[in-house]
């Protein structure tokens, strides 16, 4: 059941924080999500994920990417579940999430498993070398994420009058002025004239989240860059920095979504 770790400073913009194969899965129950994305994949038998009131059977050769900070569980649904898996970081991981088009869940076929499942493979067999090539590493990390990019459902949401008018507007007033304190969901709901509890039903029917959710997460993780590009940036200026406007509120908020403190997260980095 081969599994590396990831055990270098983060230098490159994408790069395996872990990743593994041929593992015999166990159950799993992570309340507070995990902090990065990651995705799992059934190489042998049957696995069940439940995410956000949803149940997802994985059969062989099929895999899940679930995004950070989202609570979930999964678990056996054989006699035996064996898995391959990989999670993702680097300096710019802040993007993976419009790479697979903002959402929280993305689904893969077998088909596609397939061809992701021989390059995991390949990564693994591999390791001893591209661990200490980790400019090629970090080219095999955005191979892996290009399966997980969709236009079909990217052309879909540029199809949706309902995306395009209220959504798209939010998320790129969110990515603008992540920043500013003032910057809170019944803000952005007001600007584009709907209440803040149509927002969220909008964004959790495209994106899988409310606006609250989306907009803490996209803090959260331009936080993580900060605290990892810049050693020697207090914790104060990160929290100025990402919109928080409240230092203890920043810290009580990133340690319930990543399970650490900044610094803890920072000296793990």
């Amino acid at each position: 059941m081969p599994m590396h770790f990831r055990n270098s400073p983060v230098n490159e913009p994408f790069i395996f924080d872990s990743i593994g194969n041929r593992w015999s899965q166990d159950r799993v129950l992570r309340p507070n999500g995990y902090p990065l994305y990651h995705y799992l994949q059934t190489e042998k038998g049957r696995g069940i994920v439940e995410l956000q009131g949803k149940t997802y059977t994985l059969d062989e050769g099929e895999g899940i990417l679930i995004a950070p900070y989202l609570h979930h569980t999964y678990m056996k649904a054989a006699d035996e579940w064996m898995t391959s898996f990989a999670t993702f970081t680097g300096t710019i991981d802040s993007s993976i999430a419009k790479i697979v088009g903002n959402r929280q869940v993305v689904l893969i076929e077998k088909d596609q498993g397939i061809l992701i499942g021989k390059l995991l493979d390949s990564i693994m067999d591999e390791w001893d070398t591209l661990s200490c090539d980790t400019r090629t590493l970090s080219i095999r990390c955005y191979c892996l994420l290009m399966y997980f990019t969709d236009s079909m459902y990217a052309a879909a949401l540029s199809r949706e009058p309902l995306y395009l008018r209220y959504v798209e507007p939010v998320i790129k007033e969110i990515e603008t002025h992540f920043d500013s304190s003032e910057l809170t969901a019944a803000g952005l709901s007001s600007q584009v004239f709907i209440t803040p509890q149509y927002l969220s039903r909008l964004f959790r029917k495209f994106l899988g989240c409310s606006v609250y959710e989306y907009l803490t997460t996209y803090r959260i993780n331009r936080a993580r860059e900060f605290l990892v590009s810049d050693p020697r940036m207090e914790v104060q200026k990160i929290a100025r920095l990402t919109g928080f406007s409240d230092t203890s509120h920043f810290i009580a908020m990133f340690k319930k979504a990543t399970g650490v403190t900044p610094l803890e997260f920072r000296r793990l980095n």
